[in-house]
């Protein structure tokens, strides 16, 4: 017959026993977390605003129309099947020259696009022009928008002529620099007309097949 002693020995380890494995258990669920589901939000810049030129004041309208949206990993480059800031949509743009009485206008296919909260870059390669700026056609052009947080007629605009953007070639020339895919300065040009809708979405995974 087990004495006394022994069978609160027995007890004991029993309770230690059960303590261990009660403890164990949420150590082991907290080493393999549940992965996070990837954000199902796409990034996107969209609305139409006019824009001064504070280094030029003059009186002409120079307006700027965005409707671009993600798109990653659908214009295939070399090997991959395409970037993370792959986008679609369009870019119009119309100026209207006050001394000339004239409206000049071009549109282009939007094909790069990287957000951060109230801010955008993006590119298009241009598509349509008008005759007295047919040079620009097929040439990408790069943007950038400022939301202003939200409010209306607070944001700015940044574009990649006029003054930014100026290169040298291999003779020390001074010409027109190439705008590379998403690459535009900073938003520089107050809105003063309209505003835009930044939608932000941080850049997806790259595909395990791309990597």
């Amino acid at each position: 017959m087990k004495s006394a002693t022994s069978r609160t020995m027995i007890a004991t380890s029993a309770v230690a026993v059960t303590a261990a494995v009660t403890l164990a258990v949420p150590t082991a669920m907290a080493a393999t977390p549940t992965p996070a589901k990837p954000s199902q939000t796409k990034a996107s810049v969209t609305g139409s605003a006019q824009v001064r030129l504070t280094y030029s004041p003059d009186d002409d309208v120079r307006t700027f129309t965005f409707d671009a949206h993600a798109a990653p990993f659908t214009r295939p480059v070399g090997e991959y099947s395409g970037l993370p800031t792959d986008a679609k949509g369009t870019m119009k743009v119309s100026h209207w020259v006050a001394r000339d009485n004239v409206t000049v206008r071009f549109e282009g296919r939007v094909d790069c696009l990287v957000t951060s909260p109230g801010t955008a870059t993006l590119t298009a390669v241009v598509t349509r022009a008008d005759p007295t700026v047919k040079h620009m056609l097929g040439k990408r052009l790069g943007f950038s928008v400022y939301d202003g947080d939200g409010h209306r007629g607070e944001g700015r605009v940044g574009f990649s002529w006029s003054v930014v953007n100026a290169d040298q070639n291999e003779a020390g020339e001074w010409v027109e620099g190439r705008a590379g895919t998403c690459m535009a300065p900073a938003p520089y040009a107050p809105v003063t007309k309209g505003g835009y809708t930044v939608r932000h979405a941080d850049l997806p995974l790259i595909p395990p097949t791309d990597r």
